[in-house]
């Protein structure tokens, strides 16, 4: 199984359903997801496997904690279900189900391997997808240990064409089942969003950035921007007969992720910058955490390269 050419193709509905599962639980899921032909017809009795040395090279981890993983997973996935909202256009009357995620699920200790078949009313949001749907790479979420940050990473890819999205925080938290935790916003932040957005910024292809809305004195929505990363290629050495440039620009090459951590703070807390960059109503350690992402864009380097030059950056 090549990490590389697994792609997850997802109904909106099910992007968008009221779930909870474990961080090896949604692995398995969602690396049986990434065997589906989402073109095809998905039927009843499709069985789906899963070793633990795929298990273990998909995530990263070693074979002993997959075999520990996978039989874990073996007991307590037969019981997880999920709730979509509105799930039958033509029948609006019907304003949920709520459906296990698979019908059956077996372990084969000898081969280290569990087998699974996906439940019937899950069948038509996972196959013969047309419209409506998300897909995404699997390797991009490999490596994400925050069972939140998986989820946020699915509902921005949703919006991936406008990069921007707004979503309210009670219905996030209604549809990653944790109502009534977190009633403090330092809390959620801690808890949830933060660990989230960490772990996009670390592990997959995109930053995320994020900022606060409130009705009245309350903070109700949550408005995040996100941009694919721009991966920083080697310059080509210059012809021997080619003087080397003069100009700064010409010259720069992009920062070290010791020089972002250091310039980062440098720009956050200079007064002349921040009242030209920082956002209206934004927290320090929010502008500082923002100016950590930009910085990882060669092009922002570019543009912010007068201030970091005034802070001591050397261009050899």
């Amino acid at each position: 199984m090549n990490p590389s050419k697994l792609t997850v193709y997802k109904s909106n509905k099910v992007i968008e359903a009221g779930y909870r599962l474990t961080l090896n639980e949604q692995r398995v899921i969602l690396a049986c997801i990434a065997q589906v032909d989402s073109a095809k017809e998905l039927l009843i009795t499709d069985r789906f496997e899963l070793s633990a040395k795929d298990f273990a090279k998909l995530f990263e981890i070693s074979e002993d904690r997959a075999y520990h993983a996978l039989t874990d997973v073996t007991d307590s996935l037969f019981n997880r279900y999920v709730i979509i909202d509105n799930p039958d256009a033509t029948i609006p009357k019907l304003k949920k189900i709520k459906t296990r995620w698979i019908s059956s699920i077996g372990y084969m200790p000898e081969e280290g391997k569990i087998v699974l078949r996906f439940a019937q009313d899950m069948l038509p949001y996972l196959s013969e997808l047309k419209e409506q749907f998300t897909k995404y790479e699997l390797k991009y979420i490999g490596n994400m240990t925050s069972i939140y940050g998986i989820r946020l990473y699915e509902l921005l890819m949703q919006w991936r064409s406008t990069r921007k999205r707004e979503i309210e925080i009670a219905w996030l938290k209604k549809q990653f089942q944790i109502e009534g935790q977190y009633q403090e916003m330092a809390d959620f932040k801690k808890r949830v969003i933060d660990p989230a957005v960490q772990d996009i910024n670390t592990h997959s292809n995109y930053t995320v950035t994020w900022t606060q809305r409130k009705t009245g004195r309350q903070v109700t929505h949550l408005t995040f921007e996100f941009a694919e990363k721009n991966l920083l290629k080697p310059p080509a050495k210059p012809k021997k007969e080619i003087a080397a440039p003069q100009n700064p620009l010409d010259r720069f090459r992009g920062l070290t992720e010791k020089q972002i951590s250091l310039f980062s703070e440098k720009l956050a807390y200079d007064l002349e910058f921040g009242s030209k960059y920082a956002r209206m109503g934004e927290e320090m350690s929010d502008f500082l955490n923002r100016m950590r992402i930009e910085l990882q864009n060669i092009e922002t380097q570019r543009r912010y390269l007068p201030y970091l030059i005034r802070f001591g950056l050397k261009i050899k």
